[in-house]
């Protein structure tokens, strides 16, 4: 390569060293061995501008508060990282600027989060307070039917709420879990005299029978017959009723749930019929699809694919068992038609042409410079210098292989 170039940033030098200009001074950060002076300063502004581009979308999530402080400041570090060996020309120091102005942004992130911390730990502090004095009032109370859900209700409140600092923490915790304990001791020693197994059996199976009841006419299959399940399982876990009201309610469950797996299957019977005949009614579009094939006109063969697929999407599912097939089959026909027009384009390209008649050119002039070299080395009888002009020689004659190889394609 011959010749320099220069911008305010940078410049390449007559021997191809490719420099950045710094707060510092100047600083190699590459070399270009081939091509136009200007091609190497377009290159490593295009690195500078992808540099650029990443900060810009730092800041960009950082001020919309997107990134939690912590991920911003380790984004921030990554920047900084690689801005400091960027091999880039452009206004480094600009980008560094920015960075350090994300700092402060940052850190008034930190800022308002703390604040907002401290309010919420406050207001979780009231809410345990609230919850700790409800189970007081709730443990010294009789309230044996409803008071089970209430501590349930608020156990699950104490969960959602954030952890206090230790001390506050564990005394509200023991007050909640004091009364709750005693709560529940009174409660089994009450049921205990009223045959309390029995009762909760029963008015546990009355829930699940009323569950069951409620889902009997719904037509949300999937969900409907893992609740159905779920209930089955809190059944044989409720334990037995009287006989008799266990009889009873099992009815009504089982009354239920045939309703809604009968309605069930005579809707996925139904849906399978429909979807048999889509799937006919696919694989003869098939047949039309695949005599496109072997693609011989991309555009008469895009044309008539897309037709196809307009009444491929009007037909509508198949059975589940049978989308894959005929998905794969229909792909297939597609990746042709893209594999086609990706071909006819890199045929007919000029600007890909071109640029590969410039890159041969220049390797074919460069090759006879390295000859020239290799053999005044070889009249010097420097080895070194030989075996260096070698290696150099062999490497431009295979890149000129792989050109010539492109050029080719180009013309078949």
């Amino acid at each position: 390569m011959n010749g320099t170039a220069e911008d305010p940033w940078g410049r390449v030098a007559d021997d191809g060293t490719v420099y950045v200009r710094t707060d510092t001074g100047e600083r190699a950060i590459g070399s270009w061995q081939v091509g136009d002076p200007e091609g190497a300063l377009t290159f490593f502004r295009r690195k500078y501008d992808a540099i650029a581009l990443e900060v810009d979308l730092l800041a960009s999530r950082v001020e919309s508060g997107i990134l939690a402080p912590d991920e911003a400041q380790s984004a921030l570090r990554r920047e900084r990282r690689n801005l400091e060996n960027a091999q880039a020309i452009g206004d480094l120091a600009a980008l560094a600027a920015r960075l350090d102005a994300l700092e402060a942004v940052i850190a008034d992130r930190r800022a308002e989060r703390r604040v907002e911390r401290k309010r919420q730990v406050e207001e979780a502090r009231e809410a345990k307070a609230a919850i700790a004095a409800e189970a007081e009032t709730l443990s010294a109370g009789s309230d044996w039917r409803h008071g089970v859900g209430r501590f349930r209700e608020l156990l699950d409140q104490w969960k959602a709420l954030p952890r206090l600092d230790k001390a506050t923490d564990d005394e509200l915790w023991r007050r909640f879990s004091s009364a709750r304990t005693a709560y529940t001791r009174r409660r089994k020693q009450h049921f205990s005299e009223l045959n309390v197994r029995r009762e909760d059996a029963r008015q546990a199976k009355e829930e699940i029978a009323a569950e069951a009841e409620s889902l009997a006419d719904s037509t949300d299959w999937g969900r409907g017959t893992t609740q159905y399940r779920e209930l089955m399982q809190r059944w044989k876990a409720a334990g037995p009723a009287a006989r008799d009201v266990e009889d009873q309610l099992w009815k009504r469950f089982r009354a239920a749930q045939d309703r809604f797996f009968n309605a069930r299957n005579a809707t996925y019977a139904e849906q399978e019929a429909e979807f048999q005949v889509n799937l006919e009614q696919k694989e003869a579009l098939l047949v039309e699809a695949e005599a496109l094939l072997p693609v011989r006109d991309h555009r008469v063969a895009r044309e008539a694919y897309r037709g196809l697929l307009q009444r491929w999407d009007e037909i509508g599912r198949v059975p589940r068992a049978s989308v894959r097939a005929v998905e794969g089959r229909l792909r297939k026909v597609e990746d042709a038609i893209r594999s086609a027009e990706s071909n006819e384009w890199r045929r007919t390209n000029p600007e890909t042409r071109a640029r590969a008649n410039d890159t041969l050119t220049q390797l074919r002039n460069s090759i006879a410079d390295l000859e020239r070299e290799l053999a005044k080395q070889q009249e010097t009888g420097n080895a070194a210098g030989v075996r260096q002009a070698e290696e150099a020689l062999n490497a431009r004659r295979a890149w000129l292989a792989e050109v010539e190889k492109t050029l080719d394609e180009f013309s078949s």
